[in-house]
């Protein structure tokens, strides 16, 4: 089973595919049939998208090869990985907060999608319901204890 952050990126990068072999040339032969093309904003400006397109591409090839390393057979069980949802609450203050484990791709802090990479993320790796850890955040060192895990395996 692939992941779905898989299927967003290949998505993604089907779209910039199509733009580059199929809008950007029309924009640069529409824009070069202006004329002089030394000062030519349009035929500019397509060339710089055309540029930006192809480093995208690049990138998402990458990060796509990247993570086909991954499948869902490969992400631990028990204990928190990618697309846990994991119930902590802070020690300091008290309150609990549900948080689901995605890659960078995926963040949205405001529903509760937090990285993998991200320092809360980090520290929860690996960890079972029941663990404490210690982050540093801009507020200063916090603690956590997981009151409930939820891991892909059991969510699926």
């Amino acid at each position: 089973m692939e992941l779905p952050v898989m299927q967003k990126l290949k998505k993604d990068l089907g779209e910039l595919q199509h733009e580059l072999t199929h809008r950007i040339p029309k924009e640069l032969q529409e824009a070069a049939s202006h004329g002089d093309l030394s000062e030519n904003a349009e035929y500019d400006a397509a060339k710089h998208r055309q540029e930006f397109v192809r480093a995208r591409i690049a990138q998402l090839q990458g990060r796509i090869r990247e993570l086909s390393m991954y499948n869902v057979h490969s992400i631990p069980r028990g204990v928190v990985a990618y697309g846990s949802r994991v119930t902590v609450e802070d020690l300091d203050e008290g309150a609990s907060q549900v948080f689901e484990i995605v890659f960078p791709e995926e963040v949205n802090a405001a529903a509760g999608l937090i990285s993998l990479s991200s320092p809360l993320g980090r520290a929860l790796l690996n960890k079972t319901a029941g663990d404490e850890v210690e982050v540093q955040t801009p507020r200063g060192k916090r603690s956590y204890q997981i009151t409930e895990l939820v891991t892909l395996h059991e969510r699926s």
